[in-house]
């Protein structure tokens, strides 16, 4: 069974917990609507992707 044997310095914890940080997405303006949606994802309020219909969204 893996037990440490001693104890990891200060900056090598925080080397690790480094990238663990959380990260607001990354948004884009739709072409069709100007609203924001997630990059490589179909818009959520028009429905289009690529410049093509895809979903056919309720108003």
């Amino acid at each position: 069974m893996g037990v440490p044997q001693h104890r990891q310095s200060k900056s090598r914890v925080r080397k690790r917990r480094a990238m663990a940080k959380l990260t607001a997405p990354s948004l884009t303006a739709c072409p069709q609507c100007r609203k924001l949606r997630m990059p490589h994802h179909m818009c959520p309020a028009c429905g289009y992707y690529d410049g093509k219909a895809v979903v056919a969204v309720a108003e």
